[in-house]
């Protein structure tokens, strides 16, 4: 991703990832990482309940991701997660990274969100699966951001 890719970050998310470059050891950014996945929670019953529909299934996740958005009182959305692997690590720290710093943000720049920002959380070294996977996560998530902007462009 370059520089001015992470300037359009929502303000959370870039927060999150100059925090997590403080990091400067790999081992060390991997424990945080594993931190954060601690902080999944899986999507609420009242939202979902399995068997999850197709239509919510991360593209190629070799984790069997689902990704839900949920609008809230002030047209921004709730992104809900299921990670159903439970090895899925790496997709649980990014459903936690998506919630905690995506939802309830302004729609336009959610929908910017580049795919690419996973290089960023997790660096280069991901397997080309891996990397896949969590670029679909953050691509449904900017999908679903901007759909919510069309509907609300759309009403009278």
């Amino acid at each position: 991703m370059d520089e001015s890719a992470a300037v359009r970050l929502p303000g959370k998310l870039r927060s999150f990832i100059d925090d997590l470059d403080l990091f400067s050891d790999r081992a060390e950014r991997i424990e945080a990482l594993i931190g954060v996945a601690e902080r999944y929670r899986p999507v609420p019953e009242r939202i979902a309940i399995r068997p999850f529909p197709e239509r919510n299934k991360v593209p190629a996740c070799e984790s069997q991701a689902y990704e839900w958005a949920e609008e809230l009182p002030d047209g921004t959305l709730k992104f809900h997660f299921a990670v159903e692997n439970p090895h899925g690590i790496s997709a649980k720290a990014l459903a936690a990274i998506l919630d905690e710093t995506l939802s309830g943000q302004p729609l336009a720049e959610v929908a910017q969100v580049p795919g690419d920002v996973v290089y960023r959380i997790f660096g280069n070294e991901l397997s080309m699966g891996k990397s896949m996977g969590l670029m679909s996560m953050v691509g449904m998530v900017r999908e679903h951001a901007q759909r919510q902007l069309a509907r609300q462009a759309a009403r009278p």
